[in-house]
């Protein structure tokens, strides 16, 4: 059996991370899979692994504008399947063409979160997002199998994209291995001071639902109460809402002493800023699969997260939970976090023993075998569609 996948749409972040890193460790032959090959544009394929059963094929519209890209998902790409390939994965979350079968991926919970959508307002990204949620809930009831990375995602998702035709099921992603560092002894807060501070990171996309004006906040309360702690925010950002944050941030520490705007660090230098962390905070109120969350488990770090949408199921009772828009419960939160040692490092070795089931072996095997198993159904004697299964 062949394996296509789409990769027409990954141009950055999450998405290419996630190829990749099924990529550089799968075993097709344990599936049946003889051969993989893989449509994309030339930057996408140049961070693929190089493998005697990979075939990268450089597609040229890919690398144009949106109406040749556009004009390849929906018409070019089904006629390179049906030449190169038995079964599709598209990881990407949208597929329009005609070639089946197809597995896709489910990425992105935002457009499937009417309330977190509503902090765009009436902007291109609000509509940018109901388009999305629209092509993705369409590909979603069309594919004849779709991979959930989370139980809260499989569930939220299911919801709003209504009844599929195909299978489905669960499968998370990996964490890269650099990321594993094991958990460092906990201090009690009062062997911190200003010279040698209790430093919180906070790594994620500056945006709006990430709440870093939060967070920053209730740094700027323990700053208050004597605490000496101080916070990293490191990553991209959304431009609306790095200026909001950067507002709050010169009133709250006008002279950048406790609190510092690093910009977006390259993911191959990410798990130096763990390293250097003496504990995690992540104020996101919208995932589908918080790989940070998971980067920081690993890195053996405590952690203080979001209690909303996948994060109490990925981190369980290995840190403590908060509510990200309840400023006064979220600086007790993190002030019980800060001050009790004992707690934070009970919550790094769990997060850190937890983060270990999250492999990229696991993650590639899980994968090609499900997307094996939807193929089969279409070979003949085979059954071309069949009632979902539980995610």
């Amino acid at each position: 059996m062949r394996l296509g996948i789409d990769a027409s749409n990954l141009k950055s972040g999450g998405g290419v991370t996630h190829l990749v890193g099924l990529l550089s460790v799968a075993e097709p032959a344990a599936s049946e899979f003889t051969r993989v090959t893989v449509w994309g544009g030339e930057e996408t394929l140049a961070r693929l692994p190089v493998r005697t059963w990979l075939d990268p094929v450089r597609e040229t519209s890919l690398d144009g504008s949106l109406a040749r890209q556009l004009l390849f998902r929906r018409f070019d790409l089904s006629r390179r399947a049906a030449l190169a390939c038995d079964v599709l994965l598209v990881p990407g979350g949208s597929f329009s063409g005609s070639f089946r079968p197809f597995v896709t991926i489910s990425r992105n919970a935002l457009p499937f979160e009417p309330r977190e959508m509503r902090r765009y307002g009436f902007s291109a990204t609000h509509l940018r997002l109901r388009l999305l949620r629209l092509s993705q809930a369409a590909t979603f009831r069309r594919a004849d199998g779709v991979i959930f990375l989370t139980r809260y995602a499989a569930d939220r998702i299911s919801a709003v994209a209504g009844a599929r035709r195909g299978t489905s099921a669960r499968i998370p992603h990996g964490v890269d291995a650099r990321f594993f560092l094991e958990p460092r002894p906990q201090r009690p807060v009062s062997e911190y001071s200003a010279e040698r501070p209790f430093r919180l990171l906070y790594v994620s996309i500056i945006d709006v639902y990430k709440h870093q004006g939060a967070i920053a906040e209730a740094v700027a309360r323990l700053r208050a109460g004597g605490l000496p702690v101080t916070l990293d925010l490191v990553g991209d950002a959304y431009p609306p809402a790095a200026r909001r944050l950067e507002r709050t941030l010169r009133r709250l520490d006008p002279g950048g002493a406790f609190m510092r705007l690093r910009g977006a660090l390259p993911h191959a230098a990410l798990h130096e800023a763990y390293a250097a962390a003496d504990a995690f905070v992540f104020g996101s109120s919208c995932e589908n699969m918080p790989n940070i969350l998971l980067e920081a488990m690993a890195a053996g770090l405590p952690i203080a997260s979001s209690n909303r949408g996948p994060m109490p199921e990925i981190l369980g009772d290995a840190g403590i939970l908060f509510d990200p828009e309840e400023p006064i419960g979220l600086a007790r939160s993190l002030e019980t976090f800060v001050r009790d040692a004992e707690s934070r490092a009970r919550w790094a070795r769990d997060a850190h023993e937890r983060a270990k089931a999250f492999s990229w072996e696991r993650c590639a095997k899980e994968t090609l075998d499900f997307t094996a198993e939807v193929g089969r159904r279409f070979r003949p004697g085979g059954v071309a569609s069949e009632p979902h299964g539980a995610a």
